[in-house]
């Protein structure tokens, strides 16, 4: 079956323990209600670096990449469904949902 990058853009962190607090069982929930389809979790990340022929640059790029999961479906529109009811989008973020080709050696 097709596997499927997540990469969260935007978002914001909680402010307060609580918020953090409902924010980790939003993504629990979501975690638990697609756990057939998740293959990694993933994480967040920090800032990025953009590396390239010029150079190095600090800002992150033009979307700065927040985090990924990595997620198995049987099309990008069932990925993009699951996606759907990611909570990055409640917290003013996005999901770009991309099909990880395998390359064979």
């Amino acid at each position: 079956m097709p596997k499927f990058l997540y990469v969260y853009h935007g978002g914001k962190p909680p402010s307060t323990p609580e918020e953090g607090a409902k924010a980790m069982a939003a993504w629990g929930k979501w975690m638990s209600d697609h756990d057939q389809a998740i293959t990694d979790p993933g994480n967040p990340v920090g800032m990025s670096k953009t590396v390239s022929s010029s150079g190095v640059a600090d800002n992150g790029g033009a979307n700065p990449t927040s985090g990924y999961t990595i997620v198995e479906a049987p099309d990008i529109a069932t990925a993009c469904r699951i996606a759907a009811e990611n909570p990055m989008l409640t917290d003013g973020g996005s999901v770009e949902v991309a099909e990880i080709m395998p390359i064979e050696m």
